[in-house]
């Protein structure tokens, strides 16, 4: 049952080893957090219901909780979608994240469950969310490219409806840009 959290349970072990003798090659693990359990923020954040720190999923996007898009003449609401998704693969899960760096006050990590080896894959996979563009920051992560290929070609999720990507969406929405610009055209 615990086969997706062993893959990080590993990762841990080898960052908690002591420095090897000169000449002996170990990898360096990112730093893991105690297994957790979390309640969802939105599509793509969660929070620790002991600790409260909060992580976001490291190299994808789901469109914001407010984000609608149509399939055919019919809206449907993308981002609740998102974060329903999310909300019912950790449910009452435990789950394993490795943090990347944290950002904003946040922990940008890659997670896991029992039920999922990497949450983000999972739900590129599933045309839930979409890979981020690469920046000179953060790479395109292949694997999550090639789902987000194979859930194009599929129709899966998103990808069988119109859509704004959440990053443009985000841009034309963001509450102080939309002030700014009021401001501005306002006599």
């Amino acid at each position: 049952m615990l086969s997706g959290l062993a893959i990080f349970g590993a990762q841990t072990s080898l960052a908690q080893t002591p420095e090897p003798p000169p000449g002996i090659y170990s990898p360096k693990a990112a730093v893991q957090s105690p297994p957790l359990r979390v309640e969802v923020v939105d599509g793509t954040r969660f929070r620790d219901i002991e600790t409260h720190a909060v992580y976001r999923l490291y190299g994808i996007e789901t469109c914001a909780p407010e984000q609608t898009a149509r399939l055919g003449r019919q809206p449907w609401p993308c981002g609740t979608m998102a974060t329903a998704w999310l909300v019912k693969v950790t449910l009452n899960v435990w789950l394993a994240c490795r943090t990347l760096r944290d950002e904003a006050g946040e922990h940008l990590a890659r997670c896991a469950s029992a039920g999922h080896p990497d949450i983000a894959a999972d739900m590129v996979r599933e045309g839930v969310a979409v890979a981020r563009p690469p920046s000179p920051d953060d790479p395109r992560i292949r694997a999550y490219a090639l789902a987000e290929q194979d859930a194009r070609k599929a129709y899966r999720g998103l990808w069988a409806s119109t859509f704004q990507m959440p990053w443009d969406w985000r841009a034309n929405h963001d509450p102080k840009r939309q002030a700014a610009a009021q401001g501005e055209a306002t006599p």
